[in-house]
Parts: structure tokens; C-alpha cells; sequence
């Protein structure tokens, strides 16, 4: 595939790491308005890097953008009569509607947003998609394209910003939690970098679970937990302090601001 990144930025990056460490691109275009920081993606062979969107959409059958809300409009009019029916029009642009994109380059053109996180970088996105009407015959191919790098999931429009929420936002909570259990095993006597290993590999340990049986978190948790035991003492200290509800009304608060973004733009 011919592949091309509008936008270089972190999250932009982040992709390109992926699908080049996957071994999904042909080629791949990289644009950026200043292109000295990533110059050095040009070491994969396959890889252009330059400030020049019209040649890489020119170059590309797959565009994926990752610039910011404010600047994606101008961008889309500058590259527009550029598209062709073999372009596939990726999205990862927080709160731009599909209907925007319809507005400035066509209901016939292939339109698919998603909403994948950085964990893209190494493989282990969580990436949620949905198209126009024209898109939906390309939708599979994008599923393809981020299922390389992690998992994907076809929603509804109208669910967008909650999983930008979920699973874009939801990495900084999950850092959050990984660093507090670093933080009390460093209490209990370990030294940092023995505390962040027990942290981040029994969090990815729990996720494993999960994923491999199917089961319910309570499924897991009564697994460990015995009468009158050490982990339902804890599982309860952190339900009287609010673990639970501070995690929801967080989703929620963050959720209420995206929605004041897409309101204001």
C-alpha cells in the first residue's frame, strides 16, 4: 500500500511507527510544515519526508491525517482536486465530522475516521472507526490497515468522541494507575524500576486475561480474592476512597470537555 501520513506530529508518528514496523506500507509519505525532527525516518528506505501534501497525496492511494482541528479544512481544500476514486481518506481529526469532510471534498469520496491511541506505535492500539456511505466499501481495508498495529472497532459516528475519550484519553488514565501501583510498591520496599516492572506487567497481565478468556473483570477478581483475605481488603480500601467513581467521573469530565471542543468548532 501507498501510504501516506498528513501531519508527522505524535500521533502521526506514532502510526507511522507502526505500520512500518509491520511492514505496511510500500511507501510512505511523512508531511510536516518543519521537517528536521523527522528527517531521520527517511533511514527506512521507503519513507519521504517533506512539507509538500499535494505530492504526497499525488504519490499515495491511502491518506491518513493527523494535524491539528484548526488547520485540517484549509488542508483538505489545498489537496482536494488532487483525489481520485483510488484515494481512501483516513481521518484521525478529533471532532471533525464526517459531514465537514463531505462538505469541502464530496459525499463520493471515500471518508472513514478513526480514533486510534499511541500505543499504535507498538502494536497495541485500540482503534475505533465508522465512514460515510462511499467509505463503507473501504472500511474493511482500514480495519486491516490498524488491526496490524492492535485491535479495531467499527462504531457509530455518534459514539466518536466517547472513544476518543476511552481509548485515545484512556492511555494517560491507564499511565495514571500504572504509575500510583508503581508509586505504592515502591513504598512497600521496592527500588523504581523494580516497582514500574511489577506495575506494568501485571496491568498488561490483567488485560491478557481478559482478552484470552472472555470473562468479566469480577470473574478475575473473585479468582483472587478469598474470605477475609489481603486483596479484598484492599479492593475495599480503594472502593471506600473512591477508586471506582473518581475513574468514572474523570471519563465523564473528560467527556463533557470534548464535547465543548466539538460545540466551539
Amino acid at each position: 500500500m501507498k501510504i501516506a501520513i498528513i501531519g508527522a506530529g505524535n500521533l502521526g508518528l506514532s502510526i507511522a511507527k507502526g505500520i512500518l514496523h509491520s511492514n505496511g506500507a510500500t511507501t510512505m509519505h511523512l508531511t510536516k510544515r518543519h521537517v528536521d525532527s523527522i528527517k531521520n525516518y527517511e533511514k527506512y528506505g521507503n519513507v519521504t519526508v517533506s512539507s509538500d501534501n499535494r505530492k504526497a497525496v499525488e504519490k499515495s492511494d491511502i491518506l491518513i491525517f493527523a494535524v491539528q482541528p484548526r488547520d485540517f479544512a484549509t488542508i483538505l481544500e489545498e489537496v482536494k482536486d488532487l483525489l481520485t476514486d483510488k484515494h481512501v481518506i483516513i481521518s484521525t481529526i478529533t471532532g471533525f465530522s464526517i459531514e465537514k469532510m463531505e462538505t469541502i471534498l464530496g459525499k463520493e469520496k471515500h471518508i472513514i475516521r478513526s480514533m486510534p491511541n499511541t500505543a499504535i506505535s507498538v502494536g497495541k492500539s485500540m482503534t475505533c472507526v465508522c465512514s460515510n456511505e462511499a467509505g463503507n466499501k473501504r472500511i474493511d481495508l482500514a480495519k486491516a490497515i490498524f488491526n496490524r498495529m492492535g485491535y479495531s472497532l467499527e462504531i457509530p459516528e455518534n459514539q466518536m468522541q466517547a472513544a476518543t475519550v476511552i481509548c485515545a484519553s484512556g492511555i494517560a488514565f491507564w499511565m495514571r494507575l500504572i504509575r500510583a501501583t508503581t508509586q505504592g510498591a515502591i513504598q512497600l520496599g521496592f527500588d523504581a524500576k523494580e516497582a514500574q516492572e511489577l506495575a506494568m506487567y501485571t496491568c498488561n497481565g490483567a488485560a491478557g486475561l481478559l482478552i484470552e478468556s472472555g470473562n468479566h473483570p469480577e470473574e478475575e477478581i473473585d479468582k483472587v480474592t478469598t474470605p477475609m483475605g489481603c486483596t479484598i481488603q484492599g479492593l475495599n480500601e480503594m472502593e471506600h476512597q473512591g477508586l471506582s467513581s473518581s475513574l468514572i467521573r474523570g471519563i465523564v469530565a473528560s467527556f463533557e470537555k470534548i464535547n465543548e471542543f466539538k460545540i466551539n468548532n
